[in-house]
C-alpha cells in the first residue's frame, strides 16, 4: 500500500537560487542535502541533491548536476506544474508577496473547488499554491464514480 508522497525530485540550474525561492520565498525548510560523487555503478559524478520539507512531512527535492546536460524549457501549466496546498489566508499573503517581490505571479484563479495562484521558480517550473474551497471534498475524493465516468467518456470519444 502506498502511504504517501516522500518526495518529488526535479533538476535545478543552481542550488543556491533554488534555495532562495523554496526556502526564502515560499518558506519551506531546507531539510537535507547530499553530495553525490559516485553512482551506484561506480562511475565518478558530481551531483548535489537537496530536500525542502513541507508541513505534512513530504519533500520537494532537486538535483544540481552540472556535468550532465539537461534542457530547461518553459512549460505550460498543463504540461508540468507542482501544486502545493495552503490556507486561503496564506494564498492571499503569497499573492501579495509575489507581486511585491517582482516574481511572475498569476491568479487568483477560481477553479470551482480550489483557488490558485501561480509562480515560476528559478528553473522555469510552474509552482501553484492552492487553497481548498468548502466543496473540495465533494469534487475530489477516493473512488469517485463521477471521475471514472468522465474519464471513460473522454476515452470513448
Amino acid at each position: 500500500m502506498i502511504k504517501g508522497l516522500h518526495h518529488k525530485a526535479y533538476r535545478c540550474r543552481n542550488s543556491h537560487d533554488t534555495r532562495e525561492f523554496y526556502e526564502g520565498f515560499l518558506g519551506l525548510s531546507l531539510a537535507g542535502a547530499l553530495e553525490i560523487t559516485e553512482t551506484k555503478t561506480g562511475r565518478q559524478t558530481k551531483v548535489l541533491h537537496s530536500f525542502y520539507q513541507m508541513e505534512d512531512g513530504s519533500f520537494i527535492a532537486f538535483f544540481e548536476a552540472p556535468e550532465r546536460e539537461f534542457e530547461f524549457k518553459e512549460q505550460h501549466d498543463y504540461d508540468l506544474h507542482l501544486a502545493l496546498e495552503v490556507t486561503p489566508e496564506h494564498l492571499q499573503e503569497m499573492f501579495e508577496k509575489g507581486k511585491a517581490a517582482g516574481i511572475e505571479t498569476r491568479g487568483i484563479s477560481d477553479h470551482g473547488f480550489i483557488d490558485s495562484i501561480y509562480f515560476r521558480d528559478p528553473n522555469g517550473y510552474v509552482v501553484e499554491l492552492t487553497a481548498k474551497k468548502e466543496n473540495h471534498d465533494e469534487i475530489v475524493f477516493a473512488n469517485n464514480p463521477k471521475a471514472r465516468e468522465i474519464l471513460d467518456n473522454w476515452q470513448s470519444e
